[in-house]
């Protein structure tokens, strides 16, 4: 089992700056390829970015590519979202997923943390 806990979000200004953490718990925290996931009101939720168990592999959307970067610390069993250039269409929940492989953490994770609010202000 796998409790996920993200943090970092807030109200930021566009063109500005945010760094979003997910906290694991467990030991297993590294054999999971993690993922980032956001939904605004009134629509799905959708991948953002992923990463492998190791770090060496990362994938992103095309709608953040260039401007978010994901990374994880297995020792201190976090991944980060560094989220540059913000939009105010980028306001949303955004969430970290786990799951087995990578191959799927984009598409059907198998655990989620609660989210955090992101606000982008024009």
């Amino acid at each position: 089992q796998v409790q996920l806990l993200e943090s970092g979000g807030g109200l930021v200004q566009a063109g500005g700056s945010l760094r979003l953490s997910c906290a694991s718990s467990g030991r297993t925290f590294s054999s999971y390829a993690m993922a980032w996931f956001r939904q605004a009101p009134g629509k799905e939720r959708q991948f953002i970015a992923a990463i492998t168990w190791h770090g060496r592999t990362t994938y992103y959307a095309d709608s953040v590519k260039g401007r978010f970067t994901i990374s994880r610390d297995n020792a201190k069993n976090t991944v980060w979202l560094q989220m540059n250039s913000l939009k105010p269409e980028d306001t949303a929940v955004y969430y970290c997923a786990a799951a087995n492989a990578f191959a799927v953490v984009r598409t059907t994770p198998s655990y989620w943390g609660q989210g955090t609010q992101v606000t982008v202000s024009s």
